[in-house]
């Protein structure tokens, strides 16, 4: 009995430390990286398309400006 109150005891001791452990926040680095990403496809004309997309759109001289394309 002591055994198993000591094992609940460890159990509610590591959920506790384990609720107060922050994790790594999912951020992109910057445009493009946040762009990229959602270029993934199996067809690689597409994925290039959108590449290149992602390069217009994140280019240094439209941030600069701070133009918005949709």
């Amino acid at each position: 009995m002591e055994k198993k109150k000591m094992v609940i005891l460890l159990a509610v001791v590591l959920l506790i430390l384990s609720a107060n452990i922050n994790g790594v926040k999912s951020d992109a680095f910057d445009c493009y990286d946040a762009c990229s990403t959602a270029c993934v496809n199996p067809d690689t004309r597409v994925m290039a398309r959108c590449d290149r997309k992602c390069q217009i759109r994140c280019s240094p001289e439209l941030e600069a400006d701070h133009v918005i394309l949709n």
